[in-house]
């Protein structure tokens, strides 16, 4: 893969990722990763707006006058967001009425009219693509992330009715990991989701710390 896309992809995943270093959707983020399942169908939504809307507003970047190109930035993703507001309803009826509200506010997510206009506006259709897919990938990573946490915590279980919300090919996914568990009612309130964002920020800091020494002391060695 050449080089530049090996760095939009890292850029996506782990150094410039929406939820971890951005602290970009954040109110999707604590209202809909009470479990796993929820944030993957959130993340998915997102990315697949994320990657059609970079698609097609690189596209067309030379058409569009500057003066205008925000509010045809918006026309985009508000028409992308309908579509798939539309066949979530239409195909994954359940999801959609958990999602809700969310779906729709897809709109108005800052990730997705920054990545327009710092990036998908300035460079070649290509790389606009691989970008929202990356953006959008981490994203859903952050998400699935979150949920998976507070759904353990709160009640011992991972992916609990993807069959009933995502379709029956991801069954596979639901797992009972804490058999006759109480559970732990906080991690399923909003108060969880602002408590684990914060140990997993604490966590990523951490681990970019050490990692970046294990690197740099090699290096004084050597010279």
């Amino acid at each position: 893969m050449n080089q530049n896309y090996l760095n939009i992809a890292r850029e996506g995943l782990w150094d410039n990722n929406v939820v971890f270093v951005q602290m970009l959707a954040l109110c999707p983020t604590m209202a809909v990763t009470s479990t796993a399942t929820h944030g993957l169908g959130m993340g998915l939504a997102t990315m697949v707006v994320l990657t059609l809307s970079n698609l097609l507003i690189s596209a067309v970047r030379h058409w569009v006058s500057p003066e205008v190109r925000i509010p045809v930035y918006v026309v985009f993703i508000a028409t992308l967001v309908t579509l798939v507001d539309m066949s979530l309803n239409a195909w994954a009826h359940e999801l959609h009425k958990v999602l809700g509200l969310f779906i729709a506010l897809i709109v108005v997510n800052c990730a997705i009219l920054g990545r327009a206009e710092a990036f998908a506006s300035k460079v070649g259709i290509s790389e606009a693509i691989v970008d929202g897919l990356m953006m959008g990938l981490g994203f859903t990573l952050a998400l699935v992330t979150i949920g998976a946490v507070r759904e353990i915590l709160g009640s011992g279980t991972l992916f609990t009715e993807a069959h009933l919300l995502l379709g029956e090919m991801f069954a596979f996914l639901e797992l009972t990991l804490i058999h006759e568990y109480k559970g732990f009612l906080l991690m399923i309130l909003p108060p969880g989701g602002f408590l684990t964002l914060g140990f997993l920020l604490a966590g990523k800091r951490v681990l970019e710390t050490r990692l970046s020494t294990v690197v740099t002391v090699p290096q004084q060695v050597s010279v």
